[in-house]
């Protein structure tokens, strides 16, 4: 059962665990209001972006909040109304600036730690490197210098080595992002 509400958002009365379909779900306690949280994960886009302008190099970017050297794809949600593909195109354009000219589906990935769905492209992308308020830095990667890691986005870059016939290094669990960097 989630942690994150106590109350139901319909009717403002307490929210209590039931077993629904073989889960515990936070019920309304009320049972003429009905609300069930079904707690779905929310879907989130990742793009392993290729720079057409750059020789075919790999752009990782850090956030602010990660550690240095850790680097890994661009993401970002869905807006109401819009495509994945779409999505995935607007946030490779508001997070680095560049312009998507293809966009290729890659896979959907189980992220549980963030009940997060991670909806993966191949985004072939053009432009000027410019980074948004949530990036610090970017790292530009050789396609065959880049390691996967063991969860969501590592996973789509993994199907991406593979759909490029490349050999994939063992993924080394414990790593959630790349390490670039000396």
């Amino acid at each position: 059962m989630s942690a994150g509400y106590r109350y139901c958002p319909q009717c403002a009365g307490e929210l209590v665990p039931r077993n629904i379909g073989g889960l515990m779900r936070a019920c309304c306690a009320d049972p003429a209001c009905g609300f069930v949280l079904w707690d779905n994960p929310v879907p989130v886009v990742a793009a392993v972006i290729e720079c057409i302008d750059r020789d075919g190099a790999l752009l990782l970017a850090r956030n602010h909040a990660w550690p240095e050297r850790m680097f890994a794809l661009v993401t970002g949600f869905l807006e109401r109304g819009e495509t994945p593909e779409e999505a995935v195109a607007r946030e490779v354009r508001e997070e680095v600036n560049l312009e998507a000219v293809a966009v290729k589906l890659l896979g959907a990935y189980p992220f549980a730690r963030k009940n997060e769905v991670i909806i993966g492209y191949h985004v072939q992308a053009r432009g000027e490197i410019v980074l948004n308020e949530e990036l610090a830095e970017y790292r530009l990667v050789a396609p065959a210098s880049l390691r996967p890691w063991p969860q969501a986005t590592g996973l789509a870059v993994r199907d991406w080595m593979l759909s490029r016939g490349m050999a994939v290094p063992e993924i080394v669990e414990g790593n959630l992002f790349a390490h670039a960097g000396p």
